[in-house]
């Protein structure tokens, strides 16, 4: 009897583990082990992949990436990335979710358009966009010409190639962040709506004072994640300029930086190195939005 029971104990407590056992190995392989390698490996100089070998244990990498001009090019472009397209995405996403939730006219043919992004190829989308920025016969261009301005070499000059980045990026972000502010919307008690009309406020100062406040808690959230997919730029980059990084090899980002020194220096030190910056960029800004969220909170701006 006594045997039974200790038997039962005993499986009672494995029993869970078990059932976890193949989400957990599958999360050590292909998670963990990867994350602690590119850190181990981001300290071995002139390390060989093929070989295992490494000439010593120091900083090397990260001081060869730090003075390389590709690497401060990949992270200013990455930072510029970054600084418009999330913003811009996220205040166009609050309008467009705001108007999705009012049940407009036409309201689920809208809905439909804007989550097509979402179950579309990025490659094929990229090319498309590509098309659409043709100097000769693009769309942009044809509206441009229509105004009465010049046309504009979107994809082959320097000038405008990040402009052009910026915009594809903006639109591709959009559909993910319109259905996080949706559902978002969707879960304001309207008993607040109904308050602030009897108590005569208009459309204005509803958004403003009751929708925005208690979205704040889904903007913060859409903020954070857009942050680190846009960080990661490279599927945006890759169809639309046919490979490159940009018309002139002026479009680095970092994640492109990082296939760079793989595939095409064979430096995977460097490439581990570029990828532990750009973690930390990720983990700066991401407790930056943190810490301004509490701030907002505690002065009554954040719901």
């Amino acid at each position: 009897m006594k045997f039974s029971l200790k038997r039962r104990q005993f499986f009672d407590t494995t029993e869970p583990w078990l059932y976890l056992m193949p989400f957990l190995v599958f999360i050590i392989v292909f998670t963990l082990y990867p994350i602690i390698n590119v850190f181990v490996v981001s300290f071995k100089n002139d390390y060989n992949f093929l070989k295992g070998d490494y000439k010593g244990i120091g900083f090397e990498n990260f001081k060869s990436v730090l003075n390389d001009k590709e690497f401060k090019q990949s992270l200013l472009n990455t930072f510029l990335y970054v600084l418009f397209v999330v913003p811009l995405s996220t205040a166009i996403a609050i309008i467009f979710s705001y108007l999705l939730n009012k049940k407009i006219k036409g309201h689920a043919f809208f809905q439909t358009a804007f989550f097509m992004p979402m179950v579309t190829s990025i490659t094929a989308v990229g090319l498309i966009w590509r098309f659409m920025y043709n100097k000769e016969y693009g769309l942009f261009n044809f509206i441009l010409t229509k105004m009465g301005l010049n046309p504009i070499g979107w994809v082959v000059d320097s000038k405008y190639s990040l402009l052009a980045l910026i915009i594809f990026g903006i639109w591709n972000i959009l559909p993910f962040t319109i259905i996080l502010l949706l559902s978002g919307l969707q879960n304001i008690n309207e008993q607040y709506y109904t308050a602030a009309k009897v108590d005569g406020a208009g459309p204005f100062k509803i958004f403003f004072r009751i929708t925005v406040p208690l979205l704040s808690p889904t903007i913060f959230l859409v903020c954070i994640i857009n942050t680190i997919s846009c960080f990661k730029v490279f599927s945006e980059l890759y169809p639309l300029f046919n490979g490159k990084p940009g018309p002139y090899y002026n479009l680095y980002t970092v994640v492109y930086y990082i296939r760079y020194a793989m595939i095409e220096k064979h430096e995977y030190g460097l490439a581990a190195a570029s990828a532990v910056i750009l973690f930390f960029c990720i983990l700066v800004f991401t407790l930056i939005q943190l810490w301004l969220k509490k701030r907002l909170r505690r002065r009554g701006f954040a719901g």
